[in-house]
């Protein structure tokens, strides 16, 4: 099953759902699953604390990079996810139209304003929930759903 996360400027929760995402394999044992991550605005770097993260919980980093949904016209992603509100609310391009798309509201851990430790917490956070949406993904993805079983499946994840 093909994914692509999208973001409104790709540096931030949609990096950390492909990563994870793409990371499955090792941590659940799933290579059901593959990712990309763009944004509609990319900014063109990936978040320092994304990385930084990331890595603490033993996601590979490499490749990962700011981009723009334009460059997977060809892509052809099964499942196109928002994670952010701008971003839901915004048209998608044309060539995602055979995709399924959906919504996953994630808060953005990067703008926390406060202590390193606050700032550890709320990424920490915001990767369990990932942990736990991929995971279930997996499962579904294992199942082989496809259509109107595949968009109740996700909503069930509360996918919108």
């Amino acid at each position: 099953m093909k994914i692509l996360y999208i973001c409104t400027h790709n540096r931030c929760r949609s990096i950390l759902c492909e990563a994870i995402t793409n990371g499955s394999d090792s941590h659940n044992g799933s290579s059901k699953l593959e990712a990309k991550s763009a944004g509609s605005s990319p900014v063109g770097e990936v978040h320092p604390l994304s990385l930084k993260y990331l890595s603490e919980r033993g996601y590979s980093t490499d490749g990962l990079k700011s981009q723009s949904w334009d460059e997977f016209e060809d892509y052809q992603a099964d499942i196109v996810v928002t994670v952010c509100d701008s971003a839901a609310g915004e048209a998608c391009p044309v060539y995602f139209g055979q995709s399924l798309k959906v919504h996953w509201g994630l808060e953005d851990p990067s703008k926390l304003e406060g202590s390193e430790e606050d700032k550890a917490a709320a990424f920490n956070n915001t990767i369990d929930i990932i942990e736990g949406r991929v995971a279930a993904l997996a499962q579904i993805a294992e199942k082989g759903l496809s259509g109107d079983e595949l968009k109740a499946a996700l909503a069930e994840l509360g996918a919108k």
